[in-house]
């Protein structure tokens, strides 16, 4: 196990710099930073959607908590990842789980014919959100890969896939929620 901390503050950074999980420091606007601190918000992100899940009247599934709070151990093990250079975390099965769980979640739904609006209930429009925030932190692993060869080509795919999971999560939440998903209409 890491270190523990006795104190949260270390005043390290108080000049505009952070540590890596590896000793060394970078600036804090350092594009690896900038992609780790973007998993970190997606990850609480899907806290704040399990937070909402938990409060709806209508009961959720328990598949879909569970699978959420899996996620969310994936996505604080793909920032350890990200912050630590040369390290891999990310595995394949992962992948495959959340492709598994996508089928899964899709055949209940009716096929998509037009776009939809990230609207809906407040857990639906959590989920939306969650899904952008996650292209976020994909696009911004993906800059780091450009950058640096040590990025594992896994992180990306997960998180290619965990948006597309986010998105199917939000029609299924829809669903099971008895609401209608926001189609959108194009502009005259």
């Amino acid at each position: 196990m890491g270190h523990r901390l006795s104190k949260i503050y270390t005043k390290t950074g108080d000049d505009g710099s952070t540590g890596l999980g590896d000793g060394s420091r970078v600036p804090k606007d350092d594009l690896r930073v900038e992609a780790y601190g973007t998993v970190d918000e997606l990850n609480s992100f899907i806290g704040v959607l399990r937070a909402q899940l938990a409060a709806v009247s209508s009961p959720v599934p328990h598949d879909l908590d569970s699978n959420l709070s899996r996620i969310q151990h994936e996505l604080f093990d793909l920032g350890g990842e990200l912050c630590i250079p040369n390290f891999i975390l990310v595995k394949e099965h992962s992948i495959q789980r959340l492709e598994q769980e996508l089928d899964h979640m899709n055949e209940a739904l009716p096929m998509l014919k037009d776009f939809i609006l990230p609207a809906g209930s407040l857990a639906v429009s959590y989920a939306h959100a969650a899904r952008s925030i996650c292209r976020r932190a994909e696009r911004h692993v993906y800059s780091l890969s450009q950058r640096e060869d040590n990025i594992s080509p896994l992180a990306l795919q997960y998180l290619n896939r965990l948006s597309d999971w986010l998105f199917v999560a939000a029609r299924h939440i829809s669903r099971e929620d008895g609401g209608t998903e926001v189609l959108w209409v194009k502009s005259e």
